[in-house]
């Protein structure tokens, strides 16, 4: 028998005998996965945006399969009817929840707040915030370099060439919390998305007192209370003089409106109003 024979069979010994090892090694420490993550995972929107605070849409429908209850698990992206369709396939019970979407909140566009310096450095909203406050008056408000429409995935929000502030497309946000997490001044919010995407919040983070917010930013709140006051539902609050309208609370009722000297509470996707109903709130605030 030649030299080349013996090593054929030889390393067809060892070859047999290394994939018997190797089958008898898969076997000892297969895992075996819970078919019905498959069957979850088809119904989920395939997003894998992580808005559900879980890596991917494969690992959202891990735990929905492993969780005992559905209550304290959404997919922002597949909304009721998706939590519906993961529900059936689990025979679970799903808790719906009320759509929200992405606000702005900041009007701080170069027509209200003068810009006082100019940034020449990495075109991020992350980076430029790390290294100062911004280039107006104001350290709250939005840095316009656009890290939100960055990591949007679904086209949703976009930087106005003119304001330099986000916009985000209703139709197109499925408040996944991206564009939440990526600001670094925290001035976008997901908030309960009313019928007609009516919406009435105060669109200023600054937390400077009065007269320093209103010199930085003319639309800026002053935490004067006028809104306050004229709210029926005890819906808004002022903390560290910043105003704030609590989206459960509000019932669109629109009285704050005309009551905010500075205009910093917007209305939005409302019916023009009538030039008595806001003369009749005014009134209220003298008297009162």
């Amino acid at each position: 028998m030649n030299t080349v024979v013996i090593t054929i069979i030889s390393l067809s010994v060892i070859g047999s005998f290394s994939g018997f090892i190797l089958y008898l090694i898969a076997q000892k420490f297969q895992v075996f996965e819970d078919p019905r993550i498959d069957e979850v995972e088809a119904v989920l929107p395939g997003a894998n945006c992580g808005g559900c605070g879980y890596p991917g849409c494969r690992g959202f429908a891990e735990n929905c399969v492993t969780a005992e209850t559905l209550d304290v698990l959404f997919c922002p992206v597949g909304g009721n009817d998706g939590m519906a369709k993961v529900a059936l396939s689990l025979g679970k019970a799903a808790v719906a929840k009320d759509p929200e979407v992405a606000v702005i909140r900041c009007s701080g566009s170069p027509d209200h707040r003068a810009r006082t310096t100019h940034y020449d450095g990495v075109a991020t909203c992350e980076i430029a915030s790390g290294l100062f406050s911004g280039d107006t008056a104001c350290s709250y408000g939005c840095l316009g370099l656009g890290d939100c429409a960055v990591v949007c995935t679904f086209d949703a929000i976009h930087i106005n060439p003119v304001t330099l502030l986000p916009e985000v497309v209703d139709e197109k946000c499925t408040s996944c919390g991206a564009c939440v997490k990526a600001c670094p001044k925290n001035i976008i919010e997901l908030r309960k998305k009313f019928k007609k995407d009516r919406k009435i919040f105060v669109s200023c983070m600054n937390q400077d007192k009065g007269a320093t917010a209103k010199k930085a930013c003319s639309v800026s709140c002053i935490g004067c209370k006028a809104c306050v006051k004229v709210c029926e539902f005890e819906a808004i609050t002022i903390n560290n003089f910043l105003a704030y309208i609590d989206p459960v609370k509000c019932t669109l009722c629109r009285k704050c409106i005309p009551s905010c000297p500075t205009d910093s509470i917007l209305e939005i996707n409302f019916p023009v109003r009538k030039v008595k109903e806001a003369e009749l709130v005014l009134s209220e605030i003298q008297v009162n």
